[in-house]
């Protein structure tokens, strides 16, 4: 019989899985790239870009994320 610890772990792995998994089903963006970022205007860095479909700079797709949440 497991004690409480290994019962976390348990827990906490199961919950890493379903985040992955959810992460995953997500729609990734497609088609090109901007070249620069639709909220800012600042240049998008090729690494970026090469992703397809990237139409903000990280800052601001982190800010447009987290308004999302809200």
């Amino acid at each position: 019989m497991g004690d409480w610890l290994d019962d976390a772990k348990a827990i906490e792995e199961r919950e890493r899985e379903w985040c992955i998994q959810a992460q995953r089903a997500r729609p990734r963006p497609s088609g090109p790239s901007r070249s620069h970022c639709r909220d800012c205007d600042d240049e998008i860095p090729a690494e970026r870009q090469a992703q397809g479909g990237i139409i903000r700079c990280t800052p601001c797709q982190t800010t447009f994320e987290k308004g999302n949440r809200r």
